[in-house]
C-alpha cells in the first residue's frame, strides 16, 4: 500500500479581472490516460477551475467525485411532433422524411401519425411541407451540465443525451461557465480535459486556449493521431506540447514520436512511466498524486513542474 501524499499548492492570483491561463489536454484518440494526468494536474494546482469537456464520455468525475451545487437543462437541436387533434392525415410528412421517422398507427381513415423522436434529424422538412402546419419543432432536451464542488477546487461538467448530437455547443457552454467562474474567483488557471480525437467537439475545446497539452502513446496508432492533433492545434494557432505516457513500454516508438515532435518544433514535456499504481489509485478514486510517491506520480510531478515554467515565461 501506498502512502498517500498531500500535494504542495500553487495559489498564485491573476490580476483582478483578468483572463486565465487555460490549459486544455486532449488525445488524438480515448484511452492514452488523459484524464489521469487531469486527475492530478488538479491535485497538483490547487485553487484551480476545472472543467471536463468530454462530454459525450465524461469520467473525469470519478476521480474527483464532485458534489453538483447547480443543475442546467442543456437545449440544443429540435424534434418534430404532430399535433394529433390538427392533423388530416394527408400523408405529406410521410412522403418527404428522408429518415423514415413518421410512423402511422391504425392505417385508414382514422390512421394516427406520429415521429418517432429516435429516428427524427431535426431537419424540419415535415413542419415545412405539412398543408395543415399541424407540425411543431420545439427545441428538444439534449442533456445537462452541472457546476460542482471538488476537493480540488470548481469543476464544470456536463452529460449529453444517448445519441444526442451538438456535443461542440455543450463544449463550448461547459468553456464558457468555467471560465467565468475563473475569472470571478480570480483563478489562475482553468485545466481543461478535453475530448478525444479532432472532430467539432476538439475544435470547441481548444479554439481561444492558452495551452494544449497533447497526451500520447509509444504505438503506430499513438503516432499517427498524435500528428492529427498537432495539426489541428497548429491550424488554429494554439501552442502545443506533448506528453508521452507508458513510455518504457515501447522505447523504439517513443524514440520515433520524440524525432517527429522535434522536427515540427513541438516540445516534449513528459515522459511518463508505466504505473500499476494508476489503476490502483482509480478504483480507490484518487489521482496518482495522491494514491503516493510512485514512478508515474513522480513523472507527472515533473511534467507539471516543465508546464509551469513555460506559463512563467
Amino acid at each position: 500500500m501506498h502512502t498517500p501524499h498531500t500535494p504542495a499548492t500553487d495559489r498564485t492570483s491573476p490580476a483582478k479581472g483578468a483572463s486565465p491561463i487555460e490549459l486544455v489536454v486532449i488525445s488524438g484518440k480515448g484511452g492514452t490516460g488523459k484524464t489521469s494526468i487531469v486527475g492530478a494536474f488538479a491535485a497538483l494546482a490547487s485553487g484551480a477551475v476545472l472543467a471536463d469537456c468530454d462530454v459525450d464520455a465524461a469520467d473525469l468525475h470519478l476521480l474527483l467525485q464532485p458534489e453538483p451545487l447547480r443543475r442546467e437543462t442543456f437545449r440544443a437541436g429540435h424534434r418534430a411532433v404532430i399535433r394529433t387533434e390538427d392533423c388530416r392525415r394527408s400523408g405529406t410528412c410521410k412522403e418527404v422524411c428522408r429518415f423514415d421517422a413518421v410512423q402511422v398507427h391504425d392505417p385508414g381513415p382514422n390512421a394516427r401519425y406520429e415521429i418517432d423522436p429516435v429516428a427524427c434529424e431535426g431537419c424540419g422538412v415535415c413542419v415545412h411541407f405539412c398543408p395543415e402546419q399541424a407540425i411543431d419543432f420545439p427545441e428538444s432536451i439534449s442533456g445537462e451540465w452541472f457546476v460542482s464542488r471538488t476537493r480540488h477546487g470548481p469543476l464544470v461538467h456536463a452529460r449529453l443525451g444517448v445519441a444526442e448530437e451538438n456535443s461542440g455547443k455543450l463544449v463550448t457552454l461547459v468553456r464558457q461557465a468555467a471560465r467565468k467562474i475563473a475569472v470571478e474567483q480570480e483563478s489562475r488557471l482553468l485545466i481543461t480535459d478535453g475530448p478525444p480525437g479532432i472532430g467539432c467537439p476538439v475544435i470547441a475545446s481548444i479554439t481561444g486556449a492558452s495551452q494544449v497539452l497533447a497526451v500520447t502513446e509509444p504505438t503506430l496508432s499513438g503516432q499517427h493521431d498524435l500528428e492529427r492533433v498537432l495539426q489541428l492545434a497548429g491550424h488554429f494557432g494554439i501552442p502545443a506540447m506533448v506528453c508521452i505516457n507508458k513510455v518504457d513500454l515501447n522505447p523504439e516508438m517513443a524514440a520515433k514520436i520524440e524525432a517527429a515532435c522535434a522536427e515540427r518544433d513541438v516540445p516534449v514535456a513528459g515522459r511518463i512511466r508505466y504505473d500499476p499504481a494508476v489503476t490502483e489509485a482509480q478504483v480507490a478514486g484518487r489521482s496518482i498524486i495522491e494514491y503516493g510517491d510512485t514512478p508515474a506520480a513522480h513523472d507527472i510531478r515533473a511534467l507539471w513542474a516543465t508546464l509551469s515554467r513555460e506559463w512563467a515565461s
